[in-house]
């Protein structure tokens, strides 16, 4: 794989973002714990997200799109019911397993899942099969799980 501007692009961006993940959960544990709700602390994070997210549709002129979301197939939806359960998740876990342990047990699934979406081609992604490499990749990050508690 040449580490080309198309590739290293992204991966910077998304690195960026995952740094900006890792400080969400201790953010969001502690403001569950300062307003008394994980819920609660869950939502408002979400609100906050939503609003943003929809100052940045309507700055881009996308708001039409916001329209078309009706016509798709509500299975679609699901994807901001599983944020919700991954923030409520994280900022109840981390006070009790600390930050580097939720973010490799929540890595763990990612990569277990992503391994299977991958490998049947879910959601219109090329498929990319379970090869012997991707499966180390995987017991490499259990092993890290495994680290982050000794």
């Amino acid at each position: 794989m040449a580490l080309t501007p198309a590739i290293l692009i992204p991966v910077a961006v998304v690195f960026t973002v995952g740094v900006g993940f890792a400080i969400q959960a201790p953010l969001n544990a502690s403001l569950g714990r300062a307003i008394g709700s994980g819920v609660a602390a869950a939502a408002l994070s979400f609100g906050v997200g939503f609003a943003a997210l929809l100052i940045l549709t309507l700055a881009f002129s996308d708001a039409a799109a916001l329209g078309r979301v009706f016509g798709v197939s509500p299975v679609l939806w699901l994807g901001g019911l599983l944020g919700a359960g991954v923030v409520w998740a994280m900022l109840w876990a981390v006070p009790t397993i600390g930050i580097l342990t939720a973010f490799a047990a929540l890595l763990l699934g990612q990569l277990g899942a992503a391994l299977v979406l991958d490998a049947v081609g879910a959601f219109g992604a090329p498929v990319t099969p379970i090869t012997p490499t991707r499966l180390l990749a995987m017991v490499l990050v259990a092993g890290g799980l495994i680290l982050s508690r000794l």
